[in-house]
């Protein structure tokens, strides 16, 4: 019984170091800063500036997506003349990435005959490993908060990901981005 629970413990243990380090990988950056001596609590109205996207679908779920995350924080959009102004750039670039695959040939658990017997236990063996260059389509967002009156700049947001050839997991994935980035907005939502 002890040895059977320990050979599940290395699996589990050997699967999630392969694994984990697969999802960091495909996880999306999310970077934001802000004017620490800026006010944020004396701003209550913003409007849009321009909002560069790749296609007017995203521009518009951008929109969509910060009117909704400062409204929860207590803020108003205005058509014009609001006292901080939001822009978004958004582009889309090839990044080389490297990627390696094993041929499955190394060590690992198994069950046979060895020198005491049948068993389980560890087992080596010869493995391959091929590293080759693949082009990405790497997605960068960029959302700006302006002060509308001084032009400073307030906060910024980033995020930086892998586009897949899911059109609906890249709407979440922007959805997300965006959600992540006001996290770390320095007005939290308002409670209901």
């Amino acid at each position: 019984m002890k040895r059977s629970f320990k050979v599940a413990a290395v699996t589990v243990a050997a699967f999630l170091l392969m694994v984990l380090p697969l999802a960091k990988a495909h996880a999306d950056d999310i970077k934001t800063d802000y004017d620490h001596h800026a006010n944020f609590q004396s701003y209550n109205t913003f409007s849009f500036g321009k909002i560069d996207a790749k296609s007017p679908f995203d521009a518009g779920r951008i929109k969509r997506a910060v009117t909704t995350l400062l409204q929860q924080r207590g803020w108003r959009e205005v058509p014009t003349g609001g006292q901080a102004t939001v822009f978004a750039t958004q582009n889309v670039h090839n990044e080389k990435e490297a990627e390696t695959m094993y041929d499955g040939m190394g060590g690992g658990w198994g069950m046979g005959w060895g020198w005491g017997g049948w068993g389980m236990g560890p087992g080596g063996g010869m493995g391959e490993a091929t590293t080759s260059t693949v082009n990405q389509r790497v997605d960068h967002l960029m959302v700006d908060m302006f002060d509308s009156s001084s032009k400073k700049l307030l906060w910024r947001g980033v995020a930086t990901g892998d586009i897949s050839n899911n059109s609906k997991k890249n709407k979440k994935s922007l959805y997300g981005d965006i959600h992540k980035m006001f996290d770390k907005f320095p007005v939290k939502p308002q409670k209901s």
